[in-house]
């Protein structure tokens, strides 16, 4: 009988991984979007309500804490490491080239989690309110809604080094960006899918290789002013709506940066892909919900790994 039953396990194991990698597969069986329903049952509604708080004080902020959810999760896994701030031997994934003088809304998380610590202590993880977050942020900007898988834990450490080496930047090539998201067991299509995020946020960067004629009017215009430096929406013609018109100017060649505008021009899978989500928005949300959940479950910390940190930006001690 012993094994009979394990002969199934093994069979449902098999089955459940045949279709990701294996950085995905490990997570399915572990997180629930039911995992708070006792334990902290206010939790969701009370996240939602300071995503609001925040966005509405600042629309930009949307785009920054969705972006928290992306940089955490390919490092590691989405185990709340990029919350870390330097810390004796601990070096903060904060100062690595793709967050270093980029990546903010911390505040946000810290004022989310002492909420959420007064409500429920040490019951809801960092990383489980940055898969939160991601979600409430592309909602309240008029994107999909997605069941979030809850139940990570919090990391211990961060990597520096792993953030450096794992996180595409604005000048990657198209074959970089490509292994980048395979290494974490995305392919093609939740790439393209999920660069779409860029629907929303803005840039420092003004790429060289841009449409002279679309540098130009953005360089005559007036960019936004942010954090001492003049900041470029990567999406000009809706920048706080979460949309499909990303891949419409991807089309036009006017997409900010040529990490984006290469999913155009360097791929005929991509740029067929580009095509479909600028011509269906609702194909492109389906997608997207579809590869956030895909994404949100890398490598999570489960069971008694990892902890519930008291306060995101350190471990406990």
């Amino acid at each position: 009988m012993c094994i009979f039953l394990a002969q199934i396990f093994l069979v449902a194991l098999f089955n459940l991984c045949m279709s990701s990698q294996t950085k995905v597969c490990t997570s399915t069986a572990s997180l629930s979007p039911q995992f708070y329903d006792n334990s902290c049952p206010k939790a969701q509604a009370i996240v939602q309500s300071f995503v609001a708080k925040a966005y509405s004080n600042d629309p930009r902020m949307a785009a920054s804490l969705l972006r928290l959810h992306f940089h955490d999760c390919f490092v590691n896994g989405c185990d709340g490491s990029l919350l870390l701030d330097n810390s004796g031997t601990l070096e903060s994934e904060k100062r690595s080239d793709s967050n270093v003088d980029s990546a903010r809304g911390f505040e946000v998380i810290d004022d989310i989690k002492s909420s959420l610590e007064d409500e429920c202590p040490q019951t809801v993880s960092c990383a489980d309110i940055l898969a939160l977050v991601a979600r409430d942020t592309t909602v309240i900007t008029g994107g999909p809604s997605w069941e979030v898988y809850l139940g990570r834990r919090d990391a211990r450490e961060a990597s520096l080094i792993a953030s450096n080496n794992n996180i595409p930047v604005a000048s990657s090539t198209f074959e970089t960006i490509v292994t980048k998201f395979n290494d974490q067991g995305l392919g093609l299509t939740d790439t393209v899918a999920l660069l779409g995020g860029h629907t929303i946020g803005n840039s420092s960067d003004l790429d060289q290789t841009l449409n002279q004629n679309y540098a130009s009017m953005l360089q005559q215009g007036c960019p936004i002013s942010g954090d001492d430096q003049n900041l470029f929406a990567l999406d000009y013609m809706t920048p706080n709506k979460f949309d499909n018109y990303y891949f419409k100017n991807l089309m036009t060649f006017k997409g900010l940066l040529s990490s984006d505008e290469i999913l155009y021009t360097k791929s005929r899978d991509s740029m067929n892909l580009v095509k479909l989500y600028a011509e269906n928005e609702e194909v492109f949300f389906e997608q997207y919900a579809k590869s956030m959940v895909k994404m949100g479950n890398i490598s999570p910390l489960t069971g008694t790994d990892g902890e519930i940190r008291r306060i995101c930006r350190r471990v406990n001690h």
